[in-house]
């Protein structure tokens, strides 16, 4: 007994240690493309200098000096598509995540779901959803840190990353 629960507590232990995800899964599957950028890389980007004169690139240097970790995983497989959808309904659940805003347009259902912050619009983590038709890619996006929701689009416009549109309409919400 004494040593199920050394091992349950080493598990634990290490898995806060490692920053493991539930997504962590998607990494390395072949038909799935994955972007992981963890705070390392945004304190550095940081300080790369660029045009200050722009608004959007003003938001985006804010941004990404407020994120700790962003996932971004695509994939056009249906059957990845369908696990990629099953994984982030369980993890909402599990992690508290309040659904934003959730659509179907063109064939796209798009989900935004998030855990608030201290104030209105202030979000600890962002879960983007865009489960896209046969011939559309099917995109899940991760973002923890303490940012605002306002200040995201930037950052998916820059990366290009589907959902976009929507993660405006929630802000201005």
């Amino acid at each position: 007994m004494r040593n199920k629960l050394i091992a349950l507590l080493f598990i634990l232990v290490s898995n806060s240690f490692f920053g493991q995800s539930v997504f962590d899964q998607f990494e390395g599957i072949s038909g799935v493309d994955a972007v992981i950028i963890n705070k390392k890389m945004f304190d550095l980007m940081s300080k790369v200098k660029l045009d200050t004169s722009d608004k959007e690139t003003l938001q985006y240097m804010s941004l990404i000096k407020k994120i700790d970790y962003l996932k971004v995983y695509r994939t056009q497989n249906e059957r990845i598509s369908l696990q990629m959808r099953l994984t982030a309904e369980k993890y909402a659940k599990t992690a508290g995540l309040e659904e934003l805003l959730s659509t179907i347009e063109g064939g796209k259902r798009v989900r935004i779901l998030g855990k608030q912050g201290v104030s209105e619009t202030q979000l600890k983590e962002l879960l983007l959803f865009v489960e896209g038709s046969k011939t559309d890619d099917t995109v899940l996006m991760s973002i923890t840190g303490n940012f605002d929701l306002n200040e995201v689009p930037a950052l998916t416009d820059k990366m290009k990353i589907p959902g976009s549109a929507e993660l405006r309409k929630v802000g201005k919400n």
